[in-house]
């Protein structure tokens, strides 16, 4: 059983150069970012050209192992953990794409989505293109594979300048390392220095396990190619914004590691301002705060503080359930929001609580936890929510449902909502106040999956969107 009411991860990306233990800092890399995709991941490393490739379907540390590892030989790799958006989940489509054609070998790990994906490979696929996966991002090598040049970074550019959407991408050719973030800079991608090694991480967290300092981050526009001169950056005209920039707010909200820094600010004491403004925004009289782990913690520790009420730990998660779980009923969404959440039920009895979350998708889960959350015989549930309602799908990397199964869409008042919860109150944090907790001012961010006013249009077919654009993407995803 999966859980459908929870956002999906885009993707973790990871490279590293010039050392000589790469696939092994690689792994650890990706096992820093496996909360950004549990379904497939891979690794390939460069042995003086040589590429090398292992890839499956599942977590980090159940596709690799030191036998697989010693295999993959080389200074130089790139790994990347995926949850697929486009593309269905089959090995096929599992990143890094390692790919032979006459400018040499190249791989690519992609996280993000292209809007314009469809007509993009239609086009392609119309003048003899084979494609050999389902996914957005092959078709970043096909336009390479296409411009009039032998230069491979001229053979990029000329793919960037095509392609439209969210993408940050790490790619690996012989003897160069190259990090890529679109302009609008949808997508993090950090820069980090392993004592002579230099490396790239979609979060720093990954950094921080490979003992690597953290640099900066890739800027959006950006290329770096990493090679045996070290660093060198450009910003092609042509993929620079000049007015704004579209950071993933849902980056601070729920999908980055709360130790990350991500767009300038470390995600947690982005997460504690957002708590603190929920609870000016919408206090109440209760005797805990309780976080809904592990995403909802340090929003529950802003509000905690700045309301004077004490936090509880009246959730309890079990951090050892896989992705899927056998379910003997098979539509009992009860039996597994209990198997994944347990309640303090001698703390939580007869106490009034504020139960802080990060978001909430289609609502199903929320309202079986209420549900349970009063068998345990608490006396009174606030809802508050981090962010605010989720009325529009997203088309840049998130899997977020159509816009009819969202709650928010469904229900026309928030009491409605609230109605259908089973909670005493509910509370989301509004926009501005969202905004206001951020590092950079608000037309640097992309809000569309909560305001509907999107940076970059999707595609349409026949007046829809199409199936790329609506699913939100995988590059890597």
């Amino acid at each position: 059983m999966t859980n459908n009411d929870e956002p999906k991860e885009y993707c973790g990306l990871f490279g590293i150069t010039n050392h000589k233990q790469a696939a092994w800092l690689t792994y650890l890399g990706l096992y820093a970012l496996q909360h950004r995709g549990q379904e497939a991941c891979g690794i390939v490393a460069n042995n003086n050209g040589v590429l090398s490739l292992h890839k499956n379907m599942g977590l980090v540390n159940d596709v690799f192992n030191p036998h697989i590892l010693g295999e993959l030989k080389g200074s130089m790799a790139i790994g990347h953990t995926r949850y697929s958006t486009t593309g269905s989940s089959i090995l096929k489509n599992t990143q890094p794409l390692l790919i032979d054609f006459a400018k040499g070998s190249i791989c690519i790990a992609h996280n993000g989505n292209l809007v314009n994906s469809l007509s993009l490979r239609q086009g392609l696929e119309r003048t003899g293109s084979i494609f050999q996966t389902t996914t957005d991002s092959e078709i970043i090598i096909h336009l390479m594979a296409r411009a009039k040049t032998q230069d491979l970074l001229e053979s990029l550019v000329y793919a960037l300048k095509k392609i439209k959407g969210a993408y940050s991408l790490i790619l690996m050719s012989n003897d160069h390392l190259i990090g890529v973030r679109d302009p609008l800079g949808f997508r993090p991608l950090a820069i980090g220095k392993v004592g002579n090694s230099l490396c790239l991480a979609s979060e720093t967290c990954a950094l921080d396990l490979i003992n690597a300092k953290f640099l900066r981050e890739v800027a959006p526009g950006e290329i770096v190619i990493i090679g045996p001169d070290g660093l060198k950056s450009i910003k092609p005209d042509g993929l620079q914004s000049i007015d704004r920039f579209a950071f993933c707010a849902f980056e601070h909200v729920y999908f980055s590691r709360p130790d990350s820094i991500v767009f300038g600010d470390t995600v947690h004491t982005v997460r504690r301002r957002l708590g603190e403004q929920l609870a000016k925004e919408h206090p109440v009289k209760a005797d805990f705060v309780v976080p809904v782990p592990d995403s909802g913690f340090s929003a529950a520790l802003g509000y905690s503080k700045l309301s004077g009420t004490p936090l509880e730990m009246g959730i309890i998660r079990n951090h050892y359930v896989g992705r899927t779980f056998i379910d003997p009923a098979q539509d009992s969404r009860d039996l597994g929001v209990r198997v994944k959440f347990n309640l303090l039920k001698d703390i939580l009895k007869g106490k009034r609580i504020v139960v802080v979350d990060d978001s909430i998708v289609r609502g199903t889960t929320s309202q079986i936890r209420v549900r349970n959350l009063r068998k345990a015989g608490v006396k009174e549930v606030h809802l508050r929510i981090s962010c605010p309602p989720h009325r529009f799908p997203c088309f840049y990397g998130i899997d977020f449902h159509r816009s009819s199964e969202l709650i928010a869409n469904r229900y026309e008042s928030l009491d409605k909502i609230r109605q259908y919860l089973g909670v005493d109150s509910l509370g989301y944090l509004s926009l501005e106040g969202m905004q206001v907790c951020f590092k950079y001012p608000e037309n640097y961010y992309c809000t569309a999956c909560w305001t509907g006013n999107y940076p970059i249009e999707a595609e349409r077919k026949h007046g829809k969107f199409s199936l790329e654009a609506r699913c939100c993407g995988q590059g890597g995803v």
